[in-house]
């Protein structure tokens, strides 16, 4: 039935925004080779970060590789970074959600994220040790496809989204709305529920992200200063004028089990 529900939200969306905007793209590199960053056997182009801890000093082993499968168990907060800078290329990442939940977040909404063009210190964000500076694509229960400047309130981290000329839970995105930037807050991907109540398991109407314990595919295209999130082959989110709009790519460990079995870099024009 989810499943049923997507394909249709999916038509739907592509009939009111146009195909040209609303299709996912999934040409392969015309520039470049795939970079698996995760190759299924050790995390040799990441390094760990966790609060309190530094880098690559894990005890808990909240990275673990099993199977092919890389498990963030989230029970302490960090990301797991790439060694090095990218810019101009198609993410390709497939995830699905685990049963574990940590303290304080274990009843919250299972919660994730994608860093992306990420800078400067580990840690650094508010002075919390927590997240480096850069934009997240989030991925939580309601939420996969909001995105975030994740900075110091500073135009040098912000983005621009068309919006809806109605809030619902703040700004959402809409693609024939009228254009604003932000350097704090986020942009709601554009079917997130009125009704999001931060809870466990919360499903909206809308949601294309599967049930837990399906496996997902979010593409993150990035050309230039522009950002195209797709959930599921469906455009969910967009934005323009990121800042920066190169840098790191790194995944979240923020109180909730995830999986990973894919994360392919494919380097793109700009």
């Amino acid at each position: 039935m989810h499943d049923r529900r997507s394909r249709l939200m999916a038509l739907v969306l592509m009939i009111s925004c146009g195909a040209s905007v609303c299709k996912a793209e999934h040409a392969e590199s015309n520039n470049g080779e795939i970079i698996h960053l995760f190759n299924k056997k050790d995390l040799s182009h990441f390094y760990t970060y966790l609060k309190n801890r530094g880098r690559n000093n894990d005890p808990k082993k909240v990275f673990t590789i099993q199977d092919g499968v890389l498990r963030i168990s989230g029970e302490e907060w960090g990301l797991l970074t790439t060694d090095e800078e990218y810019e101009n290329y198609r993410l390709v990442i497939e995830y699905r959600w685990g049963e574990k939940t940590f303290p304080p977040r274990e009843n919250g909404a299972r919660d994730s994220g994608v860093w992306l063009h990420a800078v400067g210190e580990d840690g650094a964000y508010r002075g919390e040790g927590n997240w480096m500076l850069g934009i997240e694509a989030n991925i939580i229960e309601g939420g996969t496809g909001d995105l975030k400047p994740i900075g110091d309130g500073s135009d040098d981290f912000s983005l621009t989204a068309n919006v809806a000329p109605k809030k619902v839970q703040g700004l959402v995105f809409q693609s024939d709305g009228r254009p604003r930037t932000i350097n704090l807050g986020r942009i709601n991907w554009w079917g997130r529920d009125p009704d999001w109540n931060g809870r466990k398991g919360f499903r909206g109407k809308n949601d294309m992200e599967k049930a837990v314990g399906k496996w997902n595919v979010y593409e993150l295209v990035a050309r230039g200063r522009r950002l195209d999130v797709y959930l599921n082959g469906v455009l969910v989110n967009q934005a323009t004028e990121l800042k920066p709009y190169k840098g790191r790519i790194g995944l979240q460990s923020e109180g909730a089990e995830i999986f990973f079995r894919r994360v392919d870099l494919i380097p793109q024009a700009d």
